[in-house]
């Protein structure tokens, strides 16, 4: 337990949005926060595509989580990663790590107790392959750092692979990729790659004939970006298919035989590259616990995102299995932050004997671009799309990036491609 004597102390498991939300709100009150995660940074996830399609470099979307809180006093951060928690006796149990895939670190003993008095569970998701296990050893997922940068890395090997074959059999594989799942992650991939071929890489490799690359987006529902209002959909779709990206609705992964991957309508492709896209699921964190979770998986928490069974414990993000319009809220950003928010703000009122409010999430929107000059937005009331919905798509990924010289990097980084036709950062270099 922690000491009476001193202030209530808050502990978020979890520097993605929701809990670096949550920390920032709680930053300069009467509590002592102390945020834990098994990374260092804070990772801007939208754009991890862009780190995976050679526009950015991974400090561009990465920024180290104590400089966000040099100047809060009352927030501390501690890499480490937590193994259980003594709801009983109110300790989380963690393990000190490396930040170099998990190993231990020799910098701190095996396990510390973390006494809290307030506890903010925001580990995230990870992907969910549905029990694929043939797909998990060969899919390339998009959701942290070492599986953009594997990505990366697989793209530009399939070209250099290419060039040296001379069957133009044994050739085509190595030039066709298929991205499954058409959601935001999958539709902005898709077509991030299909402008780095068509714009930059055509330049690198003149052996090969870029008119053979094939970018097949996959996706078990009828429309892309299944979200999205269909008329945005539908553009979307359209958008794509300009590209030359070609587009199978209704269509799900069957199963993975070496570069022969089928479809559930019978269709086979022979592809080197398989990119998953197609779903997420809350970390491991939740089964470790034992929390009570809904069917989705999700831990089931009341109006206040407390929960159930645990009065000062909180779930937040992709964690939290918050209703919303009959179902549960998405596992975005947004949602995330504003429940970081909430739970903040709960908290303090706890401690001042206040009620607490309720959480409601307001829907501010969602957007997803295609490429140079294309994207679609749906801003509340308002449908945006084409130049006008990128040009928003641009100013409010930009706003959303943490540190103001990783927002000045990105910006040149647009900016060059955009007018030089270059991604320049097209190192194929090793990765976890």
């Amino acid at each position: 337990m922690s000491d009476p004597g001193l202030r209530p102390r808050v502990v978020i498991i979890g520097a993605g949005f929701g809990g670096l939300a949550c920390a920032r709100s709680l930053a300069g009150q009467p509590v002592d926060v102390l945020v834990i995660d098994r990374h260092n940074y804070h990772l801007f996830t939208p754009l991890l595509y862009q780190v995976a399609s050679s526009l950015l470099n991974p400090s561009d979307i990465a920024f180290p989580v104590r400089a966000v809180f040099r100047r809060s006093k009352n927030v501390r951060v501690m890499l480490g990663e937590v193994a259980r928690v003594d709801f009983a006796r109110r300790e989380v149990v963690a393990l000190a790590t490396s930040d170099d895939g998990g190993r231990p670190a020799e910098v701190a003993g095996p396990e510390e107790r973390v006494p809290y008095d307030y506890l903010v569970l925001a580990t995230g998701s990870t992907t969910n392959f549905f029990g694929m296990t043939a797909v998990a050893h060969v899919a390339h997922g998009l959701k942290d750092l070492p599986e953009a940068l594997a990505l990366r890395n697989r793209v530009l090997l399939c070209f250099e692979a290419a060039a040296r074959e001379r069957d133009p059999g044994a050739r085509q594989p190595w030039l066709t990729f298929v991205v499954v799942g058409a959601g935001p992650t999958g539709v902005e991939y898709a077509g991030a790659l299909s402008e780095l071929v068509r714009l930059v890489l055509v330049k690198d490799f003149p052996e090969l004939d870029m008119r053979r690359v094939r970018v097949v987006l996959v996706e078990g529902r009828d429309q892309v970006l299944p979200a999205f209002p269909k008329p945005l959909a539908e553009d979307a779709r359209l958008r794509l298919l300009r590209r030359g990206i070609e587009v199978r609705l209704g269509a799900r992964l069957a199963g993975v035989d070496g570069d022969r991957i089928t479809l559930s309508d019978g269709e086979q492709l022979r592809a080197k590259t398989l990119v998953w896209a197609a779903g997420v699921q809350p970390s491991g964190l939740v089964r470790a616990l034992g929390l009570p979770t809904t069917p989705s998986g999700r831990v089931s928490v009341d109006d206040f995102l407390r929960v159930v069974g645990h009065d000062r414990v909180f779930a937040i993000g992709d964690l939290a299995a918050v209703p919303y319009r009959g179902g549960e809220m998405p596992m975005l950003s947004a949602p995330a932050m504003q429940e970081g928010r909430s739970v903040a703000r709960t908290i303090l009122a706890s401690l001042s004997a206040r009620p607490p409010q309720a959480f409601r999430y307001v829907d501010k929107g969602i957007m997803a671009t295609i490429g140079r000059h294309a994207a679609v937005a749906q801003l509340g009331r308002f449908r945006f799309k084409g130049f006008i919905g990128w040009v928003m798509w641009l100013v409010v990924h930009l706003y959303f990036i943490i540190g103001f010289r990783n927002r000045i990097v990105v910006l040149i980084e647009w900016a060059w491609d955009y007018f030089r036709y270059d991604r320049p950062i097209r190192s194929i270099t090793k990765s976890k």
